[in-house]
């Protein structure tokens, strides 16, 4: 664990598990969570990998970036791959931290990329008559008035994003999310994640409800984009719009489980993402 000085003076936060001279896989966490949150350690261990998750800008102990961005968060990645020996490290982007492992891969700083209940671009006009009306009306407002949205998701705290988590989940989810040790884990990772306050959350929230500025079509790696079958929460059409966009994805989708799939099937996702590595 440490933090790490980008070319600009700012840092990046990041925690690592698995044999330090592993397989690099880099994390790019979910919506208010910090590094400290990771997956799968007993599958991190058998098949070698060196996991390694990073706070975005304004996010645990990261700096928070002047103008964020999809393309400035891809910079800040290719500068922290490159002062860490990675070379380009398979990615994992979780849930909001899918679009900035979009904007990771288009930039060319990933070999191999994973989808794991990805954010979906719900601003897109092809789910314009799909969305709940809330959902609905909140992306409108964002798009409407971005720095009003952001003001209104400066209003959340850990304990209100827990409970909107919760309210979403199916029974699934729920089982994995409340288990002690994990809920230990994921209420510490939220409150490391506001440790600077609401800002860094609020400012990812409004960039991954508005309309992408991402060149899908663009990506060349490997994309494997998973959902569970209970999902009803991160995309629409559990990915299958999401995936149709990227030249060279595939979708999956697991029965059982909702959003909380990367907890229950680490060892799976990590198998397929290192086919692509050898």
């Amino acid at each position: 664990m440490g933090e790490t000085e980008l070319p600009d003076g700012r840092r990046l936060g990041w925690a690592e598990w698995g044999p330090p001279d592993g397989i690099p896989v880099v994390l790019i966490p979910g919506a208010a969570t910090s590094r400290l949150l990771g997956f799968g350690p007993a599958a991190v261990d058998a098949l070698g990998v060196r996991l390694v998750s990073v706070d975005r800008p304004g996010l645990g102990v990261s700096t928070p970036a002047p103008a964020p961005s999809f393309a400035g968060f891809a910079a800040d990645m290719q500068a922290f791959v490159q002062l860490h020996g990675l070379g380009r490290p398979a990615m994992v982007g979780n849930s909001q931290g899918a679009p900035f492992a979009l904007a990771c891969a288009i930039a060319g700083c990933c070999s191999v990329l994973a989808l794991v209940s990805a954010a979906d671009e719900v601003a897109s006009s092809g789910f314009a008559h799909v969305l709940p009306p809330p959902l609905r009306g909140l992306v409108d407002g964002v798009v409407a008035d971005p720095a009003g949205a952001e003001r209104y998701f400066a209003g959340f705290s850990p304990d209100a994003v827990w409970s909107m988590v919760g309210a979403a989940s199916p029974p699934s989810d729920l089982a994995v999310y409340t288990a002690t040790a994990f809920h230990a884990a994921y209420l510490r990772a939220l409150a490391d994640g506001f440790r600077q306050g609401p800002d860094g959350y609020a400012r990812d929230t409004v960039l991954a409800m508005s309309p992408w500025p991402l060149a899908l079509e663009s990506i060349t790696v490997p994309v494997d984009v998973w959902y569970g079958a209970e999902d009803t929460s991160h995309s629409p059409d559990r990915g299958e719009t999401l995936a149709a966009r990227i030249p060279d994805a595939r979708r999956h989708v697991v029965p059982g489980i909702g959003g909380a799939v990367l907890w229950t099937n680490a060892e799976m996702i990590l198998r397929h993402l290192l086919v692509h590595t050898y």
